[in-house]
């Protein structure tokens, strides 16, 4: 997908013009010429945002702080699936990051967290929000717990699962492929039909769950659709549903100390 980058504020074009060269693309003078791509980064006063089919995505943390609020936390179907007993600093290591809001949750309940995206438009998105979210002071403790990774995160596991130190293991690793395309457009929200342009359906289901499981988490978290099948077709130990999605929970053997 080709990604225009424009900045229209002088102060901002430095840092357009560098982000082009990381993306390996070209930079416009004006909205107006990066309307002639489908997708632009726009880099403002207020971070960067991803500009296209008259949408606007601008991840921002923030506006998570409602969900953290007491009582909240804990009652999130995804903080439920990943809680992991008996482990005081618990590691969790998300293999599809996307704008990372999964990753805060887990973070915020306390997990230490790898998080890891191959797309380098979506990348981008997500690092500038934690960059501007350690400038907030309800977000930057959450945030700090948070370890962005820009690469490949089957290669990643792959790389960790040959590791004699088992402190390096984590404890969960989750998994969100992209959910296959929908017939009700109003099931996706409108901001994440962006994401659709830059991210497809995961197409190697098996390689990602085999390179989850090989590094032996305490638990594999795997977010899918309400009635979604089972990615790779393998049955989890149990699922926990909810109205919107579903989170599958393999757990295996326990470790050997």
């Amino acid at each position: 997908m080709n990604v225009t980058v424009f900045a229209e504020r002088e102060q901002d074009r430095t840092r357009a013009l560098h982000l082009a060269e990381h993306l390996g693309t070209q930079t416009a003078c004006s909205k107006h010429e990066a309307s002639q791509t489908p997708l632009a980064l726009h880099v403002g006063e207020d971070g960067l945002s991803l500009v296209g089919d008259g949408m606007t995505l601008h991840a921002d943390f923030s506006t998570m702080l409602p969900r953290l609020r007491p009582g909240k936390l804990q009652n999130e179907l995804l903080v439920r699936a990943a809680k992991i007993k008996g482990v005081s600093n618990p590691k969790a290591f998300d293999a599809t990051a996307g704008l990372g809001e999964d990753s805060f949750l887990l973070a915020a309940a306390g997990f230490e967290v790898d998080l890891y995206e191959s797309d380098s438009v979506i990348a981008a998105l997500l690092q500038d929000a934690l960059l501007r979210a350690q400038e907030h002071p309800e977000l930057a403790k959450i945030v700090n717990r948070m370890h962005f990774h820009e690469g490949d995160s089957v290669e990643a596991l792959a790389q960790l699962a040959k590791s004699d130190n088992a402190d390096q293991l984590p404890d969960v690793v989750y998994l969100d492929p992209m959910f296959p395309a929908r017939t009700k457009s109003a099931a996706v929200k409108k901001k994440f039909q962006l994401l659709h342009h830059l991210e497809r359906p995961c197409s190697n289901q098996e390689e990602m769950l085999d390179a989850a499981l090989s590094v032996h988490p305490r638990k594999t978290v795997i977010k899918r659709p309400p009635k979604g099948p089972y990615l790779a077709n393998r049955k989890p130990s149990y699922s926990l549903a909810g109205k919107a999605v579903r989170y599958d929970c393999i757990v295996p053997p326990p470790r050997s100390s």
